[in-house]
C-alpha cells in the first residue's frame, strides 16, 4: 500500500452542525432513511452557565484489520489499493455477515440496492478526481482533517505528529484509520 489514507476529527473544532452528513448524503446519493456518516451530540454535561456537549463522529473507521472484509464469503467486501475498505455491489450475495461483523455498527443495507453500504471517503467520485472527501470540504471549522498519512509532508501526518489523538476500539485488533482529537471542555479552541 503506498498511500495510507486517513481521517482526523477534531472534537475541540467540530459544533455537530451536520454539514458532513449532507454532503455526503447529497456526494454519494444516501436515501433519507440512512447515513453513512453522522455527528452525535452527546450531553450538556456541567453545570448552568458552564455547560458543554461533546461531539461524536459516526461512520466506517477504515479498518487495517477490517473484520468486514475477513467474514466476506464472496470478496465484495474488500480493501482497495488505497487502503479504504470497499464494496463490490456486484460480487455481494446479501448475506450480511459484513454488517454483523462491524464492531463499530456503522454498515447499513442501503434500501434502493439492497447491499450493505457504508463511508468510503468518497473513494469513486471526489478522491478519483483528486478532491477530499466530501465530509471534510464543506466542514465550517476544519475539524477533519484527511489525507495520506505514509506522506511525511502531508497535513494531515503533521496533525497525527503534533496533537493527542485517540482510536476506538483498538483493543479489538482492528488497526482504525480514524482518528480523534479528544475533546476538552468548554467548546472550540485552536
Amino acid at each position: 500500500m503506498t498511500k495510507r489514507y486517513v481521517l482526523v476529527h477534531d472534537e475541540n473544532k467540530c459544533i455537530g452542525c451536520q454539514a458532513c452528513n449532507v454532503a455526503c448524503r447529497s456526494e454519494n446519493n444516501v436515501p433519507e432513511s440512512v447515513t453513512r456518516i453522522q455527528v452525535r451530540i452527546e450531553g450538556p454535561y456541567g453545570n448552568f452557565p458552564h455547560l458543554h456537549f461533546k461531539y461524536n463522529r459516526v461512520s466506517c473507521e477504515q479498518c487495517e484489520n477490517a473484520p468486514c472484509v475477513k467474514v466476506c464469503p464472496t470478496g465484495a467486501a474488500y480493501v482497495n489499493a488505497d487502503g479504504i475498505v470497499s464494496i463490490n455491489e456486484k460480487k455481494c450475495v446479501g448475506c450480511l455477515y459484513c454488517v454483523a461483523a462491524c464492531p463499530y455498527k456503522v454498515r447499513f443495507i442501503n434500501p434502493e440496492t439492497r447491499v450493505p453500504d457504508k463511508c468510503d471517503f468518497c473513494k469513486d467520485t471526489r478522491l478519483a478526481r483528486g478532491e477530499e472527501p466530501a465530509c471534510v470540504s464543506v466542514c465550517p471549522t476544519q475539524a477533519l482533517v484527511f489525507g495520506d498519512a505514509n506522506d511525511m509532508n502531508s497535513e494531515v501526518r503533521k496533525v497525527l505528529d503534533t496533537k493527542n489523538h485517540y482510536q476506538q476500539k483498538v483493543n479489538l485488533g482492528t488497526e482504525p484509520r480514524v482518528y480523534r482529537i479528544p475533546s476538552r471542555k468548554g467548546g472550540i479552541k485552536a
